[in-house]
């Protein structure tokens, strides 16, 4: 835990393993007896964040489009879950900001094993629903994986993309307001079939 809120704080490049172990409370000598280098440590605490943080996530699409009575209510409450932050997940999305950041001296193995790890699963396990939901005939996704990918990545990004931004986070009047917009944005681009 010592490493993951060091590179949350400070980033890949700034980080050291002399902050990393008095975070941690162990010796620099505990560290590189388990990790080669600073990028091997890296590489194991973003994955392992990434694996918890997905787990975490899934569980939630799971319960919020896993069995759906009204679409637009169902929809409107899983963005509103994903765009308020969550203290589960509070420390992941810091490091994430900072791998942002930081994307051009993090070795390209790290990133593609975070992005396997965490994102890629958690867009995959909304689309899985959608898919169903279209499948039910109520929304419209062309066929293919790589739609109801696309279709996730747009949910995504009408409900919750407003959380992904510097300052205080938005009331939740204003959130309510974005989410439902968005929300009417992603069904009409997806209307149910006639």
């Amino acid at each position: 835990m010592g490493a993951l809120k060091v590179f949350a704080r400070d980033g890949f490049s700034r980080a050291s393993i002399e902050s990393i172990a008095a975070e941690a409370g162990v010796s620099t000598r505990t560290i590189y007896n388990h990790y080669a280098d600073k990028a091997e440590l890296f590489h194991t605490v973003i994955v392992a964040s990434a694996d918890r943080t997905a787990r975490h996530q899934i569980d939630i699409v799971r319960r919020r489009l896993g069995t759906v009575t009204d679409i637009d209510a169902a929809l409107v409450g899983f963005g509103t879950v994903w765009a308020r932050p969550d203290p589960d997940t509070a420390l992941h999305f810091a490091l994430v900001r900072q791998v942002r950041a930081d994307i051009d001296h993090i070795p390209i193995e790290t990133i593609e094993a975070w992005q396997r790890t965490g994102p890629r699963q958690v867009k995959a396990e909304i689309a899985q629903h959608l898919r169903r939901w279209s499948d039910l005939g109520l929304i419209a996704i062309p066929t293919g994986r790589q739609a109801a990918e696309l279709a996730a990545a747009q949910l995504i990004a009408l409900t919750a993309g407003v959380a992904d931004r510097p300052g205080e986070p938005l009331g939740d009047a204003a959130l309510l307001r974005v989410v439902k917009s968005g929300v009417r944005v992603f069904l009409a681009a997806h209307p149910p079939p006639p």
